[in-house]
């Protein structure tokens, strides 16, 4: 899915003070504001709802080929030029392709 950012305004002294002590316990203070917007969501979006948005997830992601060089990352490539192809050589007493005749 594709991700959105979001921007709260929070005292600066009670965030650093809770990411410090969040750190000694090995926690990520924006884990853990993922893990309460996750929980947001669950608690008011309805479920069929949040199971539509799933399965409508779940069909693009299937609808995507992985590891097509198409879609994967560094895939492009520059276009070669292709070499011009040598023109046929005209033998003697060979009717040509334009069906005149041998000279």
């Amino acid at each position: 899915m594709k991700k959105a950012m979001i921007s709260v305004a929070f005292d600066a002294e009670k965030l650093s003070a809770a990411k410090l002590y969040m750190a000694q316990k090995d926690l990520s203070f924006e884990d853990e504001l993922e893990k309460a917007a996750e929980a947001l969501y669950g608690k008011y979006v309805p479920a069929g709802v949040r199971e539509f948005i799933e399965l409508n997830a779940e069909s693009k992601e299937a609808a995507q080929p992985k590891n097509h060089p198409r879609w994967t990352a560094g895939a492009r490539r520059e276009a070669k030029p292709k070499k011009p192809r040598p023109a046929p050589s005209s033998a003697v007493g060979v009717p040509s392709a334009t069906g005149g005749d041998p000279a």
